[in-house]
């Protein structure tokens, strides 16, 4: 284990730099719950992760030393519990606002925190709430990013990592701490109360916004246009029936 820190931030002033760990949001839970002294803002980088997941309970697969694989703990008190998808938009918008630095425009938010370049996905976002009373106590914010593995097993179909698509290899602590900048700058503008503003934003870059695509749901699948999303977060599809409101897990996109 090692600490670091990245000069002058907030987020990342306290990094945790582990060879090996089940995942990085289950290391940030257990420290919680044994009350270890941690920062707002701590970050836990592993180089591996055996037990990695992903939203609603997925595993979430990256090849040792080669992507970014790390969690960060914030405490949004600020936060309501039915506001809590606004934490969402606020990370899922940092990401794209760093893979679009290097894409040119190419990439997309695919609800509810998918990152996307072009038609492909290179990361995801997997964020947990402890809470109480009704504020949200503590958030840990996983992030999963492809970033030097060129190679993926062959049951995993439409993804790619930054040098798939940039054809170069980059420096992962150099990467994290852009990613930790740029997520800092986008809590502080939810926590300024901005937060109907991030959902504009987030509504711009949602991937297949407003276009017509097949989706699965109903145990069958048929066409939609994604419209827009409501305040806790579910998808609102307008289908030929009129529309639609999706929670997680309850339609999949067909690719």
């Amino acid at each position: 284990m090692q600490n670091n820190t990245f000069s002058g931030l907030f987020i990342g002033r306290n990094l945790i730099t582990l060879k090996e760990v089940d995942s990085t949001n289950t290391f940030l839970k257990n420290a919680l719950s044994k009350s270890t002294p941690l920062f707002d803002g701590t970050v836990i980088m592993a180089d591996r992760q055996l037990e990695g997941r992903g939203q609603s309970g997925n595993s979430w697969l990256s090849e040792a030393g080669k992507n970014l694989t790390f969690s960060i703990l914030l405490n949004p008190n600020f936060l309501a519990i039915d506001r809590q998808f606004d934490l969402n938009i606020a990370i899922s918008l940092a990401m794209n606002d760093f893979l679009s630095t290097y894409t040119s425009g190419g990439a997309f938010i695919k609800w509810p925190n998918d990152c996307y370049i072009g038609n492909k996905k290179i990361g995801g976002i997997l964020i947990e709430n402890i809470v109480h009373g009704n504020t949200i106590k503590h958030a840990i914010i996983g992030i999963g990013l492809n970033v030097n593995q060129e190679n993926f097993p062959v049951g995993l179909k439409n993804v790619t990592s930054l040098k798939q698509a940039l054809h170069q290899d980059y420096n992962l602590v150099h990467l994290l701490g852009e990613i930790c900048s740029i997520i800092e700058g986008r809590y502080l503008q939810l926590k300024a109360g901005n937060a109907d503003k991030l959902r504009d934003e987030y509504l711009s870059q949602l991937y297949l916004k407003d276009e017509w695509a097949l989706f699965r749901f109903d145990n069958q699948i048929q066409s939609g246009k994604i419209r827009g999303i409501t305040a806790i977060g579910q998808l609102i599809l307008e289908t030929t029936e009129g529309l639609r409101y999706f929670n997680n897990k309850e339609i999949e996109f067909i690719n």
